[in-house]
C-alpha cells in the first residue's frame, strides 16, 4: 500500500515539476485564516489543487486549495494555501501530500502555522506561539505508519521538530519586529469538533499550551525527510471551559484577520533571515 502512495506522490510531484518556475527553498503551509499571506508576496504562479490529478481536495472554510510559488527578498518560496485534515475524512498519509511534495522540489526548510485553542492560562486570543515541542500522542500508530512513505536512510534520522536552530531564527525575527511571541507545547486532536472542557483539563495537566486539528503529523514527517521544521500558532481563541464563548470556527477567522498584520511581518523576517 505504501509502495503505491509513494508511486502516487512521486507521479503529482512529476506533474509539477515541468510547470514550476524555480525550485522552492522555503514552504510555508498557511492555517486557518491566515491564507492571505500569500497574497503580500510576489507570485510568480499560482496552481489550484483541484487541477493537480490526485491531490486532495481541501473543504475547509479559509483554506483555499493552492500552491503558490512565490519569491520574498530574493528568497523562492512554496506557499502552501489550503490544508488538507485528517477529519475532512482523508488519510494521515494523504494529510502530509504538501510536505512530500515540497521535499521532492527540494526545499530545505518548512514552516508551519496554524490556527490554535489557547490551553495555557496566560495565553490570550491574539498570541503568537512557537512551538517548542508537539503531542500527537493519539495518532502514534498512524506516524509510524507515515515511515513508509520515507526511505530507509530517512527512517534512521534522529527526530528534529521543531527544528531547535530554526526556532532560534524565529526568536530573533520576533525580537527585531518587536512581536510578542508566547511558546508552548502543541497538542494535536482529530477533530472535526472541538474539545470538551474535560478534554481541555486533562491536556494542560500533561503540558499541553495549545491544541488544534493539524500541524504535528506533518512536522513529524518533515523531520523523518530531512527538513528543518518549525511551527507558529496563532491562538484564535480561549479553548474549551476557558471563557463562557461558545467556540466556532468563525471566532478563529475573526481572531486571526485581527493579528495578521504582526503575523505577516513576522514571517516576512523570519524569510529573510532564515
Amino acid at each position: 500500500m505504501m509502495i503505491n502512495l509513494n508511486e502516487k506522490y512521486r507521479a503529482i510531484a512529476e506533474s509539477i515539476k515541468s510547470r514550476i518556475p524555480f525550485e522552492p527553498q522555503i514552504c510555508i503551509v498557511l492555517g486557518s485564516g491566515l491564507g492571505d499571506f500569500a497574497e503580500k508576496v510576489e507570485t510568480e504562479l499560482s496552481i489550484s489543487t483541484s487541477e493537480i490529478s490526485g491531490y486532495p481536495k481541501s473543504t475547509v472554510q479559509g483554506h483555499q486549495g493552492y500552491l503558490h510559488f512565490s519569491m520574498y527578498k530574493n528568497k523562492n518560496l512554496l506557499i502552501v494555501q489550503g490544508r488538507i485534515h485528517l477529519y475532512e475524512g482523508y488519510r494521515l498519509s494523504e494529510c502530509v501530500i504538501p510536505i512530500h511534495l515540497a521535499a521532492k522540489l527540494n526545499c530545505k526548510s518548512v514552516l508551519l502555522t496554524n490556527a490554535a485553542g489557547g490551553v495555557n492560562r496566560n495565553f490570550k486570543p491574539g498570541n503568537l506561539m512557537l512551538a517548542t515541542s508537539f503531542n500527537g500522542i493519539n495518532i502514534k500508530k498512524e506516524l509510524t505508519q507515515l515511515l513508509g512513505l520515507a526511505t530507509l536512510e530517512q527512517r534512521n534520522n534522529f527526530l528534529d521538530f521543531p527544528s531547535s536552530a530554526f526556532n532560534k531564527k524565529i526568536r530573533e525575527a520576533a525580537r527585531i519586529e518587536k512581536i510578542e511571541l508566547k511558546e508552548g507545547v502543541y497538542w494535536f486532536t482529530k477533530g472535526p469538533s472541538y474539545e470538551t472542557p474535560a478534554e481541555i483539563q486533562m491536556i494542560s495537566k500533561f503540558g499541553g499550551d495549545a491544541v488544534g486539528m493539524s500541524t504535528v503529523h506533518e512536522a513529524f514527517y518533515a523531520s523523518y525527510l530531512g527538513l528543518n521544521t518549525a511551527s507558529i500558532s496563532c491562538i484564535t481563541n480561549y479553548a474549551a471551559g476557558l471563557s463562557d464563548q461558545k467556540l466556532s470556527h468563525s471566532e478563529v477567522m475573526e481572531t486571526a484577520e485581527l493579528v495578521k498584520k504582526d503575523f505577516e511581518r513576522l514571517v516576512k523576517k523570519i524569510i529573510e533571515i532564515i
